[in-house]
């Protein structure tokens, strides 16, 4: 048997792998861009042939396919959905305008498994055509944004138990330090007090805040261009195909897809990504901040504020042995710095569209896409290698309390902001305490001192003001 078969596009003819489920066009797309060795997600594939299937399956209850075709390109998508062809998607992430190179690989990996499963040969195009059966009443300006945006629902679905179990980390770890006064620091300097449970159940709370404001950006993802054909007139397609293919692809996702309201608008603009980019982007935000506040409470031990020890996890030195860094918290602040710039870059692709078709979505999927599976696949494992075993330096929370000039500012109602400033300045110039100088000075007696300043008052000052 040959190792070749012969195909024929608009081009010309090529000699593709006898044994390859994907033909002519997608050949040449993975020789014309060699650019990252990145394939589409598994999530992606998944996506694309549910809508295949979904689209076959409204061709052949409008008597668009019959019944012999339809069922064998049902077949096909459905197993391209289940993984079983994935080594056949050969394009690269970093591809041609708008994703038609990625679409053409689906249509020829269904069309040739399509003939298979008739019992004709590869190749057979005149009974199974990539471009006429597979693709009945579709295009890639409405299939790819289609397919992305449920890929997109997808991963969200996964990342936001991931941020959930986080945020559990975060407010059990609360609970446990909540009866912990410290320091506050403002400006990062001394400030007035809280307790380390309160710092740790803020972390908490900001996820808890992301995950609320999620849902207008699942609502806007849901509503998908599919049945627009080329450019949201429907050219092409069966009466009825649009709302049916979207009502069988959305049983087959088990997620709550509707038709665009505007079909043309869903060709032109691609704003349900940059509201998930955008969402990505705050959550990586939000995410540095925790992280580097880690990393600040656990800086030291001799040299730091050393409030707080990480987990020990791995050696953190070449050189200077029994170093142990917050590697955790480093790796968490490099995957939401990509994230950033990942949304930056979708930024672009999205002001990219022009007239009816933006061209740049293949490079928006993938930022996307890329950002939500490395945050999806990390934070449960900081969650478990970091967050759930920080302990608290008790011995210096208290000294660092204690310490704190800051705490004169309970005084202020007694003696006015401008002599409680003099005692500040004093106490910090010369080292005594701001209690002991009010002894000093006979401002106050030592019993007063203890009510005013003492341990049991200091706790009672994180409480918040009803």
């Amino acid at each position: 048997m040959s190792s070749t078969r012969t195909e024929q596009d608009s081009l010309g003819t090529r000699e593709v792998p006898a044994e390859a489920y994907y033909g002519i066009q997608s050949l040449r797309a993975k020789e014309n861009f060699p650019v990252s060795g990145l394939r589409p997600s598994r999530t992606m594939i998944r996506s694309y042939g549910w809508l295949k299937a979904a689209c076959a399956r409204a061709n052949l209850e409008l008597k668009a396919l019959d019944e012999r075709r339809a069922e064998a390109i049902m077949a096909a998508a459905l197993e391209l959905a289940d993984g079983r062809h994935d080594t056949d998607i050969v394009v690269d992430v970093f591809q041609a305008g708008a994703g038609t190179s990625l679409h053409m690989n689906v249509n020829e990996v269904l069309a040739n498994r399509a003939l298979e499963l008739m019992g004709r040969a590869r190749g057979d195009y005149a009974e199974v055509g990539p471009n006429d059966h597979p693709n009945r009443g579709q295009s890639t300006n409405d299939t790819f944004p289609s397919a992305a945006q449920v890929a997109i629902l997808l991963a969200f679905r996964d990342l936001k138990g991931a941020v959930a179990q986080l945020a559990t980390s975060l407010r059990t770890k609360g609970a446990e330090f909540a009866k912990m006064p410290k320091a506050g620091r403002t400006h990062l300097k001394d400030a007035m007090p809280v307790t380390l449970g309160q710092e740790f159940h803020a972390y908490a709370s900001v996820l808890d805040h992301l995950l609320e404001v999620i849902p207008p950006v699942e609502l806007a993802l849901a509503e998908i261009p599919l049945g627009g054909s080329a450019v949201g007139t429907g050219i092409n397609t069966a009466p009825g195909f649009r709302a049916l293919a979207v009502r069988h692809y959305a049983e087959l996702a088990g997620l709550p897809l509707r038709s665009a309201r505007d079909p043309f608008e869903t060709m032109q603009s691609r704003l349900p990504m940059a509201l998930a980019s955008s969402w990505l982007r705050n959550l990586a935000t939000e995410l540095i901040r925790i992280a580097n506040d880690l990393r600040l409470l656990s800086s030291g031990p001799a040299t730091g504020l050393d409030e707080i020890r990480l987990p020990e996890i791995q050696p953190g030195s070449s050189i200077m042995p029994a170093k142990v860094n917050p590697s955790a918290a480093e790796c968490l602040d490099m995957i939401a710095f990509h994230v950033i710039g990942a949304d930056h870059a979708t930024s672009l692709a999205v002001q990219e569209g022009q007239l009816e078709i933006n061209v740049m979505m293949p490079l928006a999927t993938f930022e996307i896409m890329f950002s939500a599976t490395i945050l999806t696949n990390y934070l449960p494992v900081f969650a478990r290698t970091c967050v759930d075993g920080i302990t608290a330096n008790s011995a210096i929370l208290e000294q660092y309390l204690l310490a704190s000039t800051a705490l004169a500012t309970i005084l202020t109602p007694r003696f006015g902001y401008l002599k409680v400033a003099e005692l500040i300045h004093e106490a910090e110039r010369t080292g005594v305490p701001v209690a002991e100088l009010l002894v000093k000075k006979g401002l106050m007696t030592a019993p007063d001192v203890e009510d005013a300043l003492g341990k049991s008052k200091l706790l009672a000052l994180t409480e918040p003001v009803r």
